[in-house]
């Protein structure tokens, strides 16, 4: 299988382990306006790593995070129902990782490798 150009890792700072069953969804901006790329779902070691394709073009996207599914599955309350990061991928010949740490009242992100 080949790794999407964008790709996701969450981590539940709270239980201190992956955040499994996280939905995750990638749009790009264009024309004014966010269009929809591609969607999936955290495996078991909270990772995404086919979340839309091998190449994009550069530009600003966004990938979002259905926290308030996730925290629900594992009973926790939580203040963000969803985290959205908007992001300008500059180089088309580098891969994109976006992280999310988090937990049910703050959540922090960084550009990985």
């Amino acid at each position: 299988m080949t790794r999407s150009h964008i790709t996701s890792h969450v981590l539940d700072s709270t239980l201190g382990r992956p955040a499994s069953g996280v939905p995750v969804s990638l749009e790009r901006f264009a024309d004014g306006e966010w269009m929809p790329l591609a969607s999936a779902v955290t495996d078991d070691d909270g990772r995404v790593t086919a979340l839309g394709p091998a190449a994009l073009p550069a530009g600003t996207y966004r990938v979002t995070f259905d926290t308030a599914s996730y925290f629900g599955s594992t009973g926790q309350p939580t203040f963000y129902p969803s985290v959205s990061v908007a992001f300008v991928l500059a180089n088309e010949s580098e891969h994109y990782h976006v992280p999310l740490l988090l937990s049910p009242f703050a959540y922090s992100t960084y550009r990985g490798s």
